[in-house]
């Protein structure tokens, strides 16, 4: 009996032995894998701070650019009259042509509150509800070049806005009827 006590509590020693070494060895492996989680998720979380600091540069670099105030010269009649341009992908796109060169612009008469005339092109359009004043400029249906001398409501894409110019004094250097008003970037 006692060598068969000896060998059961050699072969419980053993066992202990062998599950403390398997315990060891899946801990290991345990810390190990978290280990490399938190490697993963701090590269992954890196990679992001990294992402976002390029974005925040790429926007700060969009924002320096949207500072600058872009000014149109509307030739009519022999008078030049010098517009201040909104900030939109419509204006973008307008711009772009102009840079190409003036665009020259038949307009007329329609509602007894604008002049409108054809670009002979289309423009990307951002239409919003706006109450039109004398001087605004605005792009309707993509297509359509407008100056207000009077007030409308509608859902227009604002292009900019006539400086300094009384609605008597627009309407006076617009004339009656047809006109031709040539585009150009302004200084």
């Amino acid at each position: 009996m006692k060598k068969s006590a000896i060998i059961i509590l050699i072969i419980v020693i053993i066992i202990l032995v062998m599950g403390g070494a398997i315990y060891f060895i899946y801990s290991k492996s345990k810390e190990n894998q978290v280990n490399n989680e938190n490697m993963l998720n701090s590269s992954e979380t890196n990679s992001q701070i990294i992402s976002e600091m390029n974005e925040e540069n790429e926007n700060a670099q969009e924002n320096n650019n949207e500072g600058e105030i872009v000014k149109l010269n509307i030739i009519v009649n022999n008078s030049i009259l010098t517009a201040t341009l909104a900030d939109n992908s419509s204006v973008d796109a307008l711009v772009g042509k102009l840079q190409d060169g003036p665009i020259t612009i038949s307009m007329s008469d329609y509602g007894e509150m604008e002049k409108v005339g054809s670009l002979g092109f289309s423009l990307p359009t951002n239409d919003e509800s706006i109450r039109t004043e004398a001087g605004d400029l605005i792009l309707y249906q993509g297509n359509s070049f407008v100056i207000y001398y009077d007030n409308n409501n509608w859902s227009l894409t604002r292009l900019g806005k006539i400086d300094n110019i009384s609605q008597m004094k627009l309407k006076n250097i617009l004339g009656d009827g047809n006109v031709t008003v040539r585009l150009e970037l302004g200084d």
